[in-house]
């Protein structure tokens, strides 16, 4: 498996676009995934998108945003939109991929990274650390974690 920036590998952009839609949005929410995406693709600082690839075809993704929640815009960077195909859960691709944004925000002197979750333990596990809760836009509760580099 390898793990590499999106512009390196743009025949994924619409599967990315697909997956992160699926599992983070709502039905009319396809066009923001795609604007996060393709704006990924223009090499700016912010923001960028990973992805695993193995056997040449995409198995997972994760992002390194400026802002993933609209009320705590205080707090950058993120780790943002992890995914992984089901075919490729339970087989490290997850850890590789938050290592993987770890090392880049570290890389780029960042002192923390932060994400936000709908579910506890998972990120625990990983050695992210709870911050509390926040609210993800309009009224969602989220847990909120953050990691020190």
């Amino acid at each position: 498996m390898k793990i590499v920036p999106l512009s390196d590998v743009p025949q994924f952009a619409d599967q990315i676009i697909d997956w992160q839609w699926r599992a983070f949005g709502e039905a009319s929410s396809r066009a923001f995934f795609a604007s996060v995406v393709n704006s990924s693709l223009a090499g700016a600082d912010f923001p960028v998108t990973f992805v695993a690839v193995e056997a040449g075809r995409a198995i997972g993704t994760v992002g390194f945003w400026r802002c993933d929640l609209i009320s705590r815009q205080d707090l950058y960077p993120w780790l943002a939109a992890l995914y992984v195909d089901e075919s490729a859960r339970g087989k490290g691709v997850s850890e590789a991929l938050q290592q993987h944004v770890i090392a880049y925000a570290q890389a780029r002197g960042y002192p923390r990274l932060w994400l936000w979750s709908t579910f506890g333990g998972y990120y625990e596990r990983s050695g992210w650390l709870p911050q509390g809760e926040a609210l993800e836009y309009p009224d969602k509760p989220v847990k909120l974690y953050y990691r020190d580099l």
